[in-house]
């Protein structure tokens, strides 16, 4: 994937120049850059090729941590827990 399609806005690059950047400042642009893929854009694919970009040069940076954690294997959808169902007797799980 192209560097201008993984990052389309350049946040994650800016992310990377902003001295003493924190954790919750990089969710918060992260979020951003998610929803600044363009549409059919493989998320993995672009994180992958942000990591490979930005992550090698600055291991220690909060957004590489959260980058990483976004290839992380995620969980797979099961039955929904808790709601009103689940707290009315005879129902839910």
């Amino acid at each position: 994937m192209e560097l201008q399609t993984a990052d389309p806005k350049g946040l994650i690059r800016e992310s990377y120049r902003i001295d003493g950047i924190t954790d919750a400042e990089c969710r918060s642009i992260l979020i951003d850059w998610a929803l600044s893929l363009p549409a059919g854009a493989d998320p993995d694919s672009a994180l992958t090729r942000l990591l490979a970009e930005y992550g090698a040069t600055a291991p220690d940076h909060p957004m590489t941590a959260l980058l990483r954690a976004g290839l992380a294997p995620r969980a797979v959808g099961g039955a929904r827990r808790g709601g009103r169902n689940a707290r009315i007797a005879g129902r839910g799980a």
